[in-house]
């Protein structure tokens, strides 16, 4: 593939390797956006020393308190995923031997490691000023705090350290059979769950954003879709439509929960409300899913994605979740809708046949010949 530029050629390599930095760049930038502080405790704000909380030393005790809990956490979270999904294992016709735990323990140690090691970097000084200085004004540390914090060591950054990582387990797991990933996805999400609980609210804050890169790596397919993007011409109709929508997915994922949330005031879920923090977040990030696996499906011209990982995992993981298919058909449709209202109608064009596709997987008639 080559880009005429005047009267010169540009090769292909560079241009994939614009094109994939693009795009993850575009994601990563997103985590900026998205912080959320716990602030229903206001005195834990007033005692906290944060010039010593945000200084390497103490960046340096939060991993040190995180790693030292790891092991035990890895192995109650395993727990937790085994009571899950022991018996979709068997519903599901799932090989029990190709699901191995020390492996996926192995696996997430590297991956929390490496995500720590970010964290822990020795962050500039002018910003790090800049936040007790804002912090001091208002008495209080509150989302631009944070905003100001993470730009000196920002989750984007462990989003470009971890991205191949996580794209090599998401492919290692995905290749034995699609579904076992789902297993590799709930370890992971209890284990970050875990992790946090005990730490204060303001380091749950700030470690949770760089555990959410994790998980959203798990779920989502970045790294196929960033390769996928890397075969297509970065002025194509289908990667000006990706381009357009990734940096709003987010907020289309907000959108649409919110409405979900108001169309079923009483729902519960496994985890508890629609409304509830935990159960928002990961509705949240489960809209942001679907929405990437219809890139990759655009860009690589094929619903296989779909068919033979997002389907697969869905069946297997939202009944134990107490998730209901009404829920995520009402999710669907709203999707198209925000698709449509955000894209030109050429651009549309290049996702909807695979939307249409999706929309007929979950449809009532295939639930009910089921019995789910």
């Amino acid at each position: 593939m080559k880009e005429v530029l005047g009267n010169t050629f540009k090769p292909a390599s560079d241009i994939e390797n614009n094109t994939v930095e693009s795009l993850a760049q575009q994601w990563a930038k997103k985590y900026l956006q998205n912080l959320q502080v716990d602030t229903s405790n206001p005195q834990s704000y007033n005692q906290l020393n944060l010039s010593e909380l945000l200084s390497s030393s103490g960046r340096e005790k939060t991993a040190q308190k995180i790693m030292v809990s790891l092991r035990s956490v890895s192995a109650k979270a395993w727990n937790k995923t085994e009571a899950l999904l022991s018996k979709e294992v068997k519903r599901h016709r799932i090989d029990p031997n190709i699901i191995n735990p020390w492996e996926i323990a192995a696996d997430s140690f590297k991956i929390y490691q490496k995500a720590l090691d970010v964290y822990t970097q020795q962050s500039e000084l002018r910003p790090l000023s800049l936040v007790i200085k804002l912090a001091q004004e208002d008495n209080s540390l509150d989302e631009r705090v944070l905003e100001d914090y993470t730009k000196q060591v920002a989750p984007n950054q462990l989003a470009t350290v971890i991205g191949a990582d996580m794209g090599a387990i998401r492919k290692k797991y995905t290749s034995i059979d699609p579904r076992v990933i789902g297993f590799v996805s709930i370890q992971f999400h209890y284990t970050s769950q875990m992790l946090i609980e005990p730490l204060d609210s303001v380091e749950r804050s700030l470690i949770g954003a760089y555990f959410k890169v994790i998980d959203d790596h798990l779920y989502m397919p970045l790294q196929r879709a960033y390769e996928a993007a890397a075969e297509h011409d970065f002025d194509s109709t289908v990667m000006s439509a990706v381009q357009q929508l990734l940096p709003v997915s987010t907020q289309i994922a907000k959108n649409i929960c919110q409405s979900v949330i108001e169309l079923y005031p009483n729902y519960h879920s496994l985890s508890g409300r629609l409304s509830d923090s935990v159960v928002k977040t990961s509705s949240i990030r489960d809209v942001e899913m679907f929405q990437v696996y219809l890139w990759v499906c655009a860009l690589e011209g094929s619903i296989a994605a779909v068919q033979q990982e997002l389907f697969p995992l869905c069946v297997m993981l939202y009944p134990p979740l107490k998730v209901e298919w009404d829920l995520i058909r009402h999710m669907l449709h709203l999707l198209g809708q925000e698709i449509k209202s955000r894209l030109t109608p050429q651009q549309a064009n290049t996702l909807m046949p695979y939307f249409q596709a999706l929309w007929h997987m979950f449809s009532p008639e295939v639930f009910d010949e089921l019995g789910l």
